[in-house]
């Protein structure tokens, strides 16, 4: 009888290449609990440590304001806005120093502060001054005229209320990754509500149960994608204010949809103005000193996070976008560069001895493991997701067998895969090594799978379909049109989402709009371009449109997101698989479904033998659906009998298939 396998992680520390490493594993974890200890203090807990944001910052009292800094090397703190007229000379406006940590605060009557109010820091340090926006700053806003951004003081009198609960995590994730900005088919920067009131309703019909937003934090340049961030408790004004952004997450609550975002610790914009880089006029206070304190590839500053300060900055961001925004959870993001002094620029990862090197950021590994605390302390519900390309052992393994703390890593891997594998002939293509990057996945680790995020498309990239389209994207896509590039296109383009999705470890993403094969690239407003937004925003009147392929695209990724939820696909893993290269076939179960994969490009099977479980069953899924816009070679909801037939010294049954080339069928079992 078939027995199902729960898909959970192993212990980390199993594997057995591991073994040599066994003293570094223990150190790190020991630094770990010994740097939390030091942390809390007399605290009951990290996640207590971790709420600098309710100290930092502008807030009310009982009887009016406070405003605290840390700024150490400060010798003196004014408070600059429209309060004072931007004077800054009455005394009532200046700070006074309370810690010799650096804690400077300011406590003011009520009347002297006002919803929506612009202010400032003049932070005066000995050889200079400069005007700052607050490191916890809850909101911020930009001059149209000047580009400056000011802090705001945000205090509505009716402030937002969520109405609605987080959903309930389950054993995977179906990710729809997103931007907010880029999100509008108008050639403009789009809103908070208007992916509210326009997108999230998309991603609900797709069946996604997952968004993640890329860009929410604060950043002066929008076309760095969200990634220098200058604000880390700032909403981006360019989106929307902080209540629109709480309606946008509380909306998808109350779609049974879950909010993750892009958490940007890896690193910070430089700007001085906007940003925290020279804070209290020292580049030290959050950064690495020297050249450690600049990453050479990105033109941003470095945290030191061996710095108690910085930990209770970052820690603290963590536990604030969970209190404040609901957040269900974050995927970080550049955790490789975070994690090795050289940020992994120009390194293969070829062998263990690089995961436990001098190398290796140890303070940034302990980081990034008290983060996951903090943010299971908050909120056991939430998710956490590391993206590194290094695969650093025991990074999405549990703290409390000596991992990193991360649910899920992103599969990298997988869709360098398929863009290797588009730019080749079909019949080169090795299914044995297919398969093997689509599974390859420490048992300690759960993942998150892709055939591509947004990264494929920026920098000169392209989408998926677009890379093995090519030109014929403008001239072919015509339902009917016949052109052999977009036939073979978007042939494949279903095939590889769905054993990307079917084959993943736990979970599978999306980048908004490829689930339609979204044409071209992304290329934000620049210099270069003369400032457009032409191709940074999403085609959306594409997938409605029964006259173009894409609309068969979009119905193809609702069907077969749908099917891999109903199925509960994460809670197994894959299990029969067989694999013919000679013929370009790969099949396997899963959760009940049945995958046969023929990525022959021209040859057609017929009568194919797979061996499975007696029964009757039903086709559920076929990528060369008409529906899909396909070739419709397979009846639509075929049913299938098993034949039993003598194998060796037993009797098997086989069910057997025609399997279309460049096809995908998925079967279930019929139960009547």
């Amino acid at each position: 009888m078939f027995e199902r396998v729960k898909n959970q992680p192993a212990a980390f520390g199993g594997d057995v290449w591991l073994k040599p490493y066994a003293g570094k594993i223990a150190e790190r974890r020991e630094r770990i609990a010994a740097t939390a200890k030091r942390l809390c203090g007399n605290r009951s807990s990290l996640a207590d440590f971790a709420s600098g944001h309710e100290f930092f910052g502008l807030h009310r009292t009982a009887d009016g304001w406070v405003l605290r800094e840390w700024a150490p090397n400060a010798t003196a703190i004014r408070l600059d806005g429209d309060c004072n007229n931007w004077s800054g000379s009455a005394a009532r406006f200046a700070f006074k120093r309370i810690s010799d940590w650096g804690v400077w605060e300011l406590s003011l009557p009520e009347d002297a502060l006002h919803h929506g109010e612009h202010y400032l820091l003049d932070i005066v340090w000995p050889g200079g001054s400069g005007r700052r926006i607050p490191a916890f700053c809850r909101c911020v806003d930009q001059d149209e005229r000047t580009k400056l951004f000011t802090a705001v003081v945000w205090a509505p009198e009716q402030p937002y209320r969520f109405r609605h609960k987080s959903p309930r995590r389950g054993d995977g994730m179906f990710v729809y990754e997103a931007h907010v900005g880029m999100a509008q088919e108008a050639e403009k920067v789009g809103s908070f509500n208007e992916f509210t009131a326009e997108t999230l309703p998309r991603i609900v019909d797709l069946g996604y149960d997952t968004i993640q937003l890329m860009a929410v934090m604060n950043h002066p340049y929008y076309g760095s994608f969200g990634y220098h961030v200058s604000n880390f408790f700032a909403v981006a004004p360019r989106f929307g204010t902080p209540d629109d952004f709480k309606c946008l997450v509380d909306t998808a609550h109350g779609a049974g949809v879950r909010v993750i975002m892009d958490v940007v610790h890896s690193h910070a914009v430089k700007n001085v103005n906007e940003g925290i880089a020279l804070q209290d006029g020292t580049r030290t206070l959050y950064f690495h000193d020297g050249a450690r304190g600049e990453h050479p590839a990105w033109d941003s500053l470095c945290f030191d996070y061996g710095k108690d300060g910085v930990l209770h900055f970052l820690l603290s961001n963590c536990r604030f976008w969970l209190d404040e925004y609901h957040i269900d959870g974050f995927r970080f993001d550049g955790v490789t560069s975070m994690l090795y002094k050289h940020h992994g620029l120009g390194r293969a990862f070829s062998g263990y001895d690089e995961y436990f090197s001098d190398a290796v950021d140890e303070d940034a590994y302990t980081y990034l493991a008290l983060a996951n605390q903090v943010v299971h302390e908050v909120d056991p519900n939430a998710v956490t997701v590391a993206e590194d390309v290094s695969g650093m052992p025991g990074l999405a393994a549990p703290g409390s067998s000596g991992g990193c703390g991360f649910d899920y890593r992103m599969a990298m891997g997988v869709a360098d895969c398929w863009f290797k594998l588009f730019d080749r002939p079909d019949e080169t293509w090795n299914m044995w090594t297919l398969w093997h990057e689509l599974t390859n996945r420490r048992e300690d680790e759960r993942t998150v799978s892709y055939v591509e995020c947004h990264d494929q498309a920026i920098v000169g990239g392209q989408t998926a379909i677009f890379r093995m389209i090519g030109s014929a994207m403008y001239t072919g896509m015509s339902c009917g049109s016949g052109d052999l590039r977009v036939e073979r296109g978007t042939a494949l383009h279903k095939m590889a989402r769905l054993i990307s999705a079917a084959a993943a470890g736990n979970g599978y993403l999306n980048f908004m709009g490829n689930e339609f094969g979204h044409p071209e690239w992304i290329d934000f407003p620049r210099e270069g371009n003369n400032w457009s937004c032409h191709y940074a925003r999403r085609q959306w009147s594409l997938a409605s449109r029964d006259d173009l392929r894409y609309s068969g695209l979009n119905r193809f990724d609702r069907a077969m997101v749908e099917l891999l939820r109903t199925a509960d696909i994460y809670r197994t893993v894959p299990q029969t698989v067989t694999i013919d290269d000679a013929r370009k076939i790969i099949a396997f179960e899963r959760a009940g479904l049945w995958f046969f994969f023929n990525f022959n490009c021209t040859e057609s099977f017929a009568d194919l033998d797979f061996m499975v479980l007696e029964g009757e069953y039903v086709l559920a899924l076929d990528s060369d659906s008409g529906a899909f816009d396909g070739f419709g070679r397979v009846k639509p909801g075929q049913h299938y009998f098993t034949v039993s037939e003598p194998r060796g010294n037993e009797r098997v049954n086989l069910l057997r298939l025609y399997l279309p080339n460049r096809t995908a069928l998925v079967l279930r079992r019929f139960e009547q």
